[in-house]
């Protein structure tokens, strides 16, 4: 049966001990963008349920978990860690990756079903399901979006149903935009068979981007597509994740605290008292 990482829980952190005694307070030189950036995912959601792929959005997570811890009996926020990096085959200019086996499909469909994205649970959603991740090419997105239609089509599932439940919000790079600013989605031929307002991006300054999905030290290990089938891992204790936790803590702490939640419901565009940023159709 399909296991994901450990990761602590932050929002009600009986786990933690003692393991933050002593660390050193953490630099959150991003928070600014990040703050900015959550806001506007939060508003381009269509007051969905946020599914964060993979771990390159782990801060927002957390910023947001904070900010929406109040909401009792309310789950908004959904990790989904898969990541589908694997090496690939060919040369040159034929270079591609090589097909999901049949025994990764089958383990890809389990880590869905432990997120509740089932085509059976897409088809009876109340709100829209909106898959976050950092995007560049698009690939990512691709692998999910082929992994729950060719489930949804083998399930018999009613996918003129489906199709209107599931959103793909890409949080992109910074750039100056011109006609041909290279866009995701627009290269992803699979995009056309939903509605336009399923696939949309947030941009994110380019150092802070290239921050949380390249050089952030994370709190779990990788789910790449190679380490699917291994077995549950526990909670590590060395030094780096020691920090980690530390940063992840701090934000959720932040986005609890009034001032975060503040901050996040002006760049989510609600009026500044409002706070309860759930219980606007965003």
């Amino acid at each position: 049966m399909a296991s994901v990482p450990f990761r602590w829980d932050l929002v009600t952190p009986d786990q933690l001990g003692s393991l933050l005694d002593d660390a050193v307070p953490p630099d959150l030189w991003f928070l600014p963008d990040l703050v900015a950036c959550s806001g506007k995912v939060l508003a381009r959601s269509g007051d969905g349920d946020l599914f964060f792929v993979g771990r390159s959005l782990d801060s927002m997570f957390d910023l947001l978990s904070g900010v929406l811890a109040r909401q009792a009996g309310v789950r908004r926020l959904h990790r989904l860690p898969l990541s589908f990096q694997r090496p690939p085959v060919g040369t040159g200019r034929r270079t591609r990756s090589r097909a999901l086996t049949a025994a990764e499909i089958a383990r890809g469909r389990e880590f869905l079903e432990l997120a509740g994205l089932t085509p059976h649970a897409l088809a009876r959603r109340d709100r829209p399901a909106v898959l976050v991740d950092v995007v560049d090419g698009g690939a990512t997105f691709t692998e999910l979006f082929t992994l729950i239609r060719d489930w949804v089509e083998q399930e018999r599932e009613p996918w003129p149903v489906i199709r209107r439940k599931i959103r793909f919000l890409g949080v992109t790079i910074r750039r100056a935009t011109s006609p041909k600013t290279f866009r995701w989605q627009q290269h992803a031929a699979w995009t056309r068979t939903l509605p336009a307002v399923a696939t949309v991006n947030v941009s994110l300054e380019r150092r802070v981007w290239s921050y949380f999905g390249d050089h952030q030290v994370k709190l779990t290990r990788s789910l790449r597509l190679d380490r699917w089938m291994a077995e549950a891992d526990g909670p590590r204790h060395d030094e780096r994740t020691r920090q980690a936790l530390a940063e992840a803590a701090a934000l959720v702490a932040y986005g609890r605290s009034r001032t975060g939640r503040l901050a996040v419901a002006r760049a989510a565009g609600l009026p500044a008292g409002r706070l309860d940023v759930s219980r606007t159709s965003l």
